[in-house]
């Protein structure tokens, strides 16, 4: 088992959307689904895992580049 820790730095995107200044660990977790079109319920929750970690989900709208 490998631990790790994901720091996101400045001006970091993912579909286009701001995801600067977040930490990851293996207790505080990151999920990041990019649709299509509009998601049904967009922006992120928290979610408890049964191991007692958290996981932040977020259904975000994939934004057109310029």
């Amino acid at each position: 088992m490998a631990d790790a820790e994901v720091r996101f730095g400045k001006n970091v995107f993912i579909g286009g959307n701001d995801v600067s200044n977040q930490t990851f660990n293996r207790k505080k977790r990151g999920r990041y689904i990019i649709h299509k079109g509009r998601p049904k319920k967009p922006g992120c929750v928290w979610r408890k895992n049964a191991d007692g970690s958290k996981t932040k989900v977020c259904h975000l709208q994939r934004k057109k580049q310029n």
